[in-house]
């Protein structure tokens, strides 16, 4: 007899386990869809979040600038706009085949700087320290 309750005591708690899982599989359809469409409004809330990465476009202003130079260096034939179309892009290919960059089109430091618009480490690499800073400072034997 013991073995026998003992069996129906580990029976009720194997169901009374099985239970959430038998009643979320019995769920109507409606009720599911409604659990779906909770997720969704949840992971859509943490996508609106937007954060910024990397560049943002040039201003008009700034994009008249650089046509200004590119016209300046004889590679874009048109008066500056502002608005960065196919002559512009081609304009800037031209200059950057022209002076020994990679004819992209697009703009980057390296043209830029050659450009006179941009800094004077754009496309640089971080500061080497010389070996006579970085060895330390030998202190002869008295």
């Amino acid at each position: 007899m013991r073995k026998r309750s003992w069996l129906c005591c580990l029976g009720a708690v194997l169901l009374a386990s099985a239970a959430p899982v038998v009643l979320t599989a019995a769920q109507p359809a409606a009720t599911q869809s409604s659990v779906k469409k909770k997720k969704k409004a949840a992971s859509s809330k943490k996508k609106s979040k937007r954060t910024v990465h990397g560049q943002m476009a040039p201003t008009p202003d700034r994009i008249q600038e650089i046509q200004s130079a590119l016209k300046r260096e004889g590679a874009l034939e048109e008066e500056p706009t502002g608005k960065w179309d196919n002559t512009t892009v081609e304009a800037m290919k031209k200059y950057q085949g022209d002076h020994g960059l990679n004819p992209t089109g697009k703009i980057d430091a390296l043209t830029l700087q050659k450009l006179g618009l941009g800094s004077e480490t754009a496309g640089k690499g971080a500061p080497i320290p010389s070996s006579s800073s970085a060895d330390p400072p030998s202190n002869p034997a008295p």
